[in-house]
């Protein structure tokens, strides 16, 4: 791996195992533990780190100086984008879904403090640019660029997630994860062992398996990510609360609740929602009285900001 990135992840904290100690959970005989990546750094903490790593390595060996990639206004992925290239000394430009926000978000007014490049475009527009996945495939881009598809969702990226298997050292049967594009589900199923039940909890509306045309954003495109011989996985499609970056109140006293027991904090996009869906999946006996449960904290906590 590049020297730069060598010293970046040598910086990183600890990204623990965490047992939650819950009367809820030894009710149910259920035991549950979160992989504290959120931990990892305050700005490139999560799977933002992990998805980042490979593709920023294969950049700076390429002799690349600019990282393109795209996001909303509060995307956690342009976010810790912008921080490392200003880091690694790379330009970065960043196309943002819809008009120019006044003032700008907490989340964009960082990325442009670090030196990205806002660019914003039309959600039409937005959509196309989904069909660029390959690292060279944008159009009109200069030779020196390195484009990132949204959310960094890419094979090299399921490269770094994949690692996150390697540092659990305990017997569990279930593995759970937030799904936003689903490349951390991906990457994941890429190394977990065949006896392990992985459990993806969309983030977004995605409707069901029984409607091909709206569950095959997020599951089609995992499949596509994914070699054939990848482990199975299933997608939990009732905890989206209406959408992405949807809430209501049970979602926000519910993250409330947990944070007070736990003293880990949460966000309502992601992790909080899976966690929702999981403690409500418990208490209708979905999982087996005994079951060791491990789910990811894939961290995003800057995106707070924008529900307070």
């Amino acid at each position: 791996m590049h020297g730069k990135l060598i010293q970046m992840e040598q910086s990183l904290a600890p990204s623990v195992l965490t047992p939650i100690n819950d009367p809820f959970l030894a009710k149910h005989q259920v035991n549950l533990w979160l992989k504290r990546d959120d931990l990892l750094h305050p700005i490139i903490s999560g799977n933002k780190w992990r998805k980042l790593k490979y593709n920023l390595d294969e950049a700076l060996t390429l002799g690349k100086d600019t990282l393109i990639s795209m996001g909303g206004v509060y995307s956690n992925h342009l976010h810790a984008l912008a921080y490392v290239g200003k880091h690694l000394n790379l330009k970065t430009i960043g196309f943002i879904r819809g008009e120019r926000p006044e003032p700008l978000t907490p989340t964009l007014q960082d990325a442009s403090d670090w030196g990205m490049e806002l660019r914003f475009i039309s959600r039409s527009d937005f959509r196309q640019l989904r069909q660029h996945q390959s690292r060279d495939s944008l159009p009109k881009m200069s030779a020196n660029a390195y484009w990132l598809p949204e959310g960094g969702a890419n094979r090299l990226a399921l490269k770094g997630v994949a690692e996150v298997i390697d540092e659990i050292d305990i017997p569990y049967d279930v593995l759970c994860v937030a799904c936003g594009t689903g490349a951390t589900l991906a990457g994941l199923s890429q190394r977990v062992h065949e006896s392990v039940s992985v459990l993806g909890f969309a983030s977004l509306k995605t409707g069901s398996a029984n409607k091909p045309d709206t569950y095959s954003f997020l599951a089609d495109g995992i499949q596509s990510l994914l070699a054939e011989n990848s482990h199975r996985f299933d997608i939990i499609n009732d905890y989206h609360f209406g959408g992405f970056a949807k809430t209501d109140s049970k979602l926000m006293t519910f993250i409330i609740d947990f944070e007070e027991k736990t003293e880990i904090k949460l966000e309502p996009v992601y992790t909080g929602k899976m966690l929702y869906g999981i403690y409500d999946l418990i208490a209708q006996g979905y999982f087996k009285p005994g079951q060791r449960i491990i789910t990811l904290h894939t961290g995003g906590l800057q995106g707070n900001r924008g529900f307070r």
